[in-house]
Protein backbone atom coordinates (compact mmCIF):
# COMPACT_ATOMS: atom_id res chain seq x y z
CA UNK A 1 0.00 0.00 0.00
CA UNK A 2 0.94 3.46 -0.60
CA UNK A 3 1.31 5.80 1.96
CA UNK A 4 -0.36 8.92 2.11
CA UNK A 5 1.62 12.27 1.07
CA UNK A 6 0.41 15.05 3.30
CA UNK A 7 -1.29 17.09 0.45
CA UNK A 8 -3.96 15.65 -1.69
CA UNK A 9 -4.93 16.79 -5.46
CA UNK A 10 -8.24 17.68 -6.55
CA UNK A 11 -9.59 18.25 -9.68
CA UNK A 12 -7.95 21.01 -11.57
CA UNK A 13 -4.34 21.10 -10.04
CA UNK A 14 -6.24 22.31 -6.63
CA UNK A 15 -4.92 20.85 -3.67
CA UNK A 16 -5.70 20.25 0.27
CA UNK A 17 -3.16 20.55 2.52
CA UNK A 18 -4.01 17.23 5.17
CA UNK A 19 -1.09 18.01 7.51
CA UNK A 20 -2.71 21.04 8.95
CA UNK A 21 -6.56 19.93 9.03
CA UNK A 22 -8.13 18.28 11.98
CA UNK A 23 -10.18 15.10 11.56
CA UNK A 24 -13.87 17.47 11.56
CA UNK A 25 -12.11 19.27 8.53
CA UNK A 26 -11.38 22.00 10.56
CA UNK A 27 -7.36 24.17 9.99
CA UNK A 28 -5.46 24.40 13.42
CA UNK A 29 -5.76 28.56 12.72
CA UNK A 30 -9.68 28.45 12.53
CA UNK A 31 -10.56 27.51 15.90
CA UNK A 32 -13.72 26.33 14.29
CA UNK A 33 -14.60 29.12 11.59
CA UNK A 34 -15.03 27.78 8.41
CA UNK A 35 -13.37 29.11 5.27
CA UNK A 36 -16.36 30.58 3.98
CA UNK A 37 -17.33 32.04 7.34
CA UNK A 38 -13.74 33.99 7.36
CA UNK A 39 -14.02 34.42 3.89
CA UNK A 40 -17.48 36.37 4.95
CA UNK A 41 -16.12 38.25 7.92
CA UNK A 42 -13.09 39.67 6.06
CA UNK A 43 -15.46 40.66 3.13
CA UNK A 44 -17.26 42.36 5.63
CA UNK A 45 -14.84 44.20 7.28
CA UNK A 46 -13.52 45.74 4.30
CA UNK A 47 -16.69 46.83 3.33
CA UNK A 48 -17.09 48.53 6.48
CA UNK A 49 -13.51 50.10 6.15
CA UNK A 50 -14.24 51.28 2.87
CA UNK A 51 -17.44 53.10 3.93
CA UNK A 52 -14.80 54.87 6.51
CA UNK A 53 -12.86 56.09 4.07
CA UNK A 54 -15.66 56.99 1.74
CA UNK A 55 -16.96 59.37 4.69
CA UNK A 56 -13.23 60.93 5.58
CA UNK A 57 -12.70 61.83 2.03
CA UNK A 58 -16.31 63.40 1.69
CA UNK A 59 -16.92 64.49 4.59
CA UNK A 60 -14.04 67.68 4.66
CA UNK A 61 -15.57 68.51 0.64
CA UNK A 62 -18.70 68.75 2.07
CA UNK A 63 -18.47 71.03 4.29
CA UNK A 64 -16.51 73.16 1.96
CA UNK A 65 -19.31 73.25 -0.55
CA UNK A 66 -22.10 74.77 2.08
CA UNK A 67 -22.97 78.06 1.56
CA UNK A 68 -22.21 81.01 3.85
CA UNK A 69 -24.65 82.50 5.53
CA UNK A 70 -25.45 86.20 4.41
CA UNK A 71 -25.17 88.84 7.04
CA UNK A 72 -28.89 89.45 9.25
CA UNK A 73 -29.08 93.48 7.07
CA UNK A 74 -31.20 93.72 4.36
CA UNK A 75 -29.06 94.95 1.11
CA UNK A 76 -30.15 98.21 0.19
CA UNK A 77 -29.69 99.62 -3.20
CA UNK A 78 -29.90 103.57 -4.47
CA UNK A 79 -30.33 104.65 -7.98
CA UNK A 80 -28.02 107.78 -9.14
CA UNK A 81 -30.14 109.01 -11.31
CA UNK A 82 -27.55 111.40 -12.93
CA UNK A 83 -24.83 108.49 -13.20
CA UNK A 84 -27.38 106.24 -14.24
CA UNK A 85 -25.93 103.54 -11.87
CA UNK A 86 -26.88 101.82 -8.67
CA UNK A 87 -25.08 102.58 -4.84
CA UNK A 88 -25.37 99.86 -2.31
CA UNK A 89 -26.45 102.01 1.16
CA UNK A 90 -23.84 100.34 3.49
CA UNK A 91 -21.96 101.37 6.50
CA UNK A 92 -19.14 102.77 4.09
CA UNK A 93 -21.83 104.83 2.77
CA UNK A 94 -23.45 106.40 5.16
CA UNK A 95 -20.19 107.17 6.79
CA UNK A 96 -19.47 109.25 3.60
CA UNK A 97 -23.28 110.54 3.96
CA UNK A 98 -22.47 112.16 7.07
CA UNK A 99 -19.53 113.47 6.02
CA UNK A 100 -20.61 115.35 3.55
CA UNK A 101 -23.60 116.59 5.57
CA UNK A 102 -21.17 118.02 7.94
CA UNK A 103 -19.15 119.53 5.71
CA UNK A 104 -22.10 121.31 3.64
CA UNK A 105 -23.37 122.17 7.21
CA UNK A 106 -26.64 120.34 6.89
CA UNK A 107 -28.60 118.93 9.92
CA UNK A 108 -28.69 115.23 9.69
CA UNK A 109 -32.06 113.52 8.19
CA UNK A 110 -32.03 110.19 6.63
CA UNK A 111 -30.96 109.82 2.96
CA UNK A 112 -34.56 108.64 1.50
CA UNK A 113 -36.27 111.49 3.79
CA UNK A 114 -33.74 113.88 2.10
CA UNK A 115 -35.29 115.82 -0.60
CA UNK A 116 -34.18 114.97 -4.35
CA UNK A 117 -32.09 117.99 -4.81
CA UNK A 118 -29.88 117.33 -1.87
CA UNK A 119 -29.47 113.52 -2.88
CA UNK A 120 -28.44 114.56 -6.22
CA UNK A 121 -25.93 117.31 -5.15
CA UNK A 122 -24.89 114.15 -2.54
CA UNK A 123 -23.99 111.73 -5.11
CA UNK A 124 -22.24 114.34 -7.37
CA UNK A 125 -19.90 114.90 -3.97
CA UNK A 126 -19.62 111.90 -3.83
CA UNK A 127 -18.64 110.84 -7.20
CA UNK A 128 -16.03 113.58 -6.44
CA UNK A 129 -14.60 111.96 -3.54
CA UNK A 130 -14.20 107.98 -4.13
CA UNK A 131 -13.54 105.76 -0.91
CA UNK A 132 -9.61 104.83 -0.63
CA UNK A 133 -9.48 101.78 1.03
Amino acid sequence: MMPLRAATYVFYGTSIDRSRMHSDGRRDSEGGISDQEGHTVRRSYRFIASLFLAAAIAAPVSMLAAPVPQQSSAQIRVYDRDHKEYHNWDDREDRAYRGYLTEQHITYREYNKQNHRTQRNYWNWRHEHPDHD
